[in-house]
């Protein structure tokens, strides 16, 4: 029987005392335990950033990489071996600035691996300068007269790019953020969970209480399969913020899409070097 406890390790955790990022955690181990899925085949991705930390904190197959770089990472990796639970864990500037194109890639190909993405609005390892979902005027210690670019909709765009399953979560709502990732890992195909957090050191604004005023589960009555209604809950900011699956819709996975993943992976397949080599003095 796995507990959470199974993915505990013993490196030293330096977040900030009041971090939502330690929420976000505790209920990523609850949802790997709630599926019963081993450590050794579970393999968690990250970036840079505080979130890209998260690896550091789980007893697990993990891979920390460049800025903006852990969905590539993911991509190569869930193609490679497919009887890998794949779990991209990124920070907002991590995954919607310098990750940006690779983030609406992902969403192209389909590959079956969930983002968690942690959402503080605010580019806290670098010590407060704006981020992507900083609200515009936003001010911070390098944008002090207010940030000047408009608010990145995360939630929007991807579903305009076409993601199949798109969720909020709130770190300050622990319970309900586990059954929304447990959603995410059981769709096949791309999932994305933007999860809200409070940043207790670097952003005064968005704090926990900030969001409890605003923040508001989306009721049995929802259809999630209604793209237009989804478009319209995404673009909720000010004064009401949606929690819950806003978008799920069933497509084919990109192992479907390639005949030769399809039957097997590619870390399953028998290296041949003559058929190789055949192959390419054919193709030249």
């Amino acid at each position: 029987m796995i507990t959470s406890k199974d993915y505990d390790c013993n490196y030293e955790n330096k977040w900030c005392p009041g971090c939502g990022n330690f929420q976000i955690l505790a209920a990523m181990k609850q949802a790997f335990a709630q599926q019963q899925i081993p450590p050794e085949k579970l393999t968690l991705i990250s970036g840079i950033g505080q979130a890209g930390k998260t690896p550091h904190f789980l007893k697990c197959n993990m891979f920390h990489g460049l800025h903006g770089r852990a969905l590539p990472l993911a991509t190569g990796t869930k193609i490679a071996n497919n009887d890998l639970t794949v779990v991209v864990s990124c920070g907002d500037g991590d995954c919607y600035g310098e990750g940006g194109n690779h983030f609406l890639a992902a969403i192209r190909r389909n590959l079956d691996m969930t983002l968690l993405v942690h959402n503080n609005q605010i580019y806290g390892l670098t010590k407060g300068q704006a981020s992507p979902t900083s609200s515009l005027g936003m001010v911070t210690k390098l944008q002090n007269n207010g940030t000047p670019s408009s608010q990145f909709s995360a939630l929007a765009i991807a579903l305009a790019a076409g993601a199949g399953f798109v969720a909020r979560g709130l770190s300050g709502e622990p319970e309900h953020l586990t059954e929304l990732i447990v959603k995410a890992m059981n769709y096949k195909g791309f999932a994305l969970v933007d999860i809200l957090q409070p940043c207790v050191s670097f952003n005064k604004i968005n704090t926990l209480s900030w969001y409890k005023e605003r923040a508001y589960k989306l009721d049995a009555d929802h259809d999630p399969q209604d793209l237009a209604k989804a478009f319209q809950l995404a673009q909720e900011w000010e004064n009401s913020l949606p929690l819950g699956v806003l978008y799920e819709s069933a497509g084919t996975p990109f192992h479907e899409r390639v005949p030769n993943l399809k039957v097997q992976s590619l870390a399953s397949h028998k290296y041949d070097g003559k058929v190789m080599a055949d192959t390419l003095l054919k193709n030249l």
